[in-house]
């Protein structure tokens, strides 16, 4: 009987498209925690029936695992500093008087 394989290509792809989204206050903690949850999901399978899959897969998907968590971790942090400069600045409404200012002097700059 042939053991069954875990394909470890989805966990890669919704982690590194989350590290990607991090640029945006760090919400890629949605795709890397999915990404999580699914590495998680499919170990605990494999543990459940360790003789049905074939070990190089789990470890791959356990080094996917690590490396979703690695990017979830990474998003949080990021999206706890944005969150943390907003409210720094004096809430959302300074936040944004300051990012309109910044782009008025860049708009005057690329003018001369």
């Amino acid at each position: 009987m042939e053991k069954q394989r875990l394909n470890p290509t989805l966990v890669y792809v919704l982690a590194i498209i989350g590290l990607l989204c991090c640029c945006f206050a760090g919400f890629g903690f949605i795709l890397a925690g999915i990404a999580f949850i699914i590495a998680q999901s499919k170990i605990k399978q494999a543990q459940l029936n360790p003789e049905e899959y074939d070990l190089k897969s789990v470890n791959a998907m356990s080094t996917a695992k690590t490396v979703a968590l690695v990017i979830l971790i990474i998003n949080v942090l990021y999206l706890l500093w944005s969150i943390y400069q907003i409210y720094a600045m004096g809430g959302w409404d300074a936040y944004m008087e300051q990012f309109d200012e910044a782009m008025k002097q860049f708009q005057q700059a690329q003018a001369e």
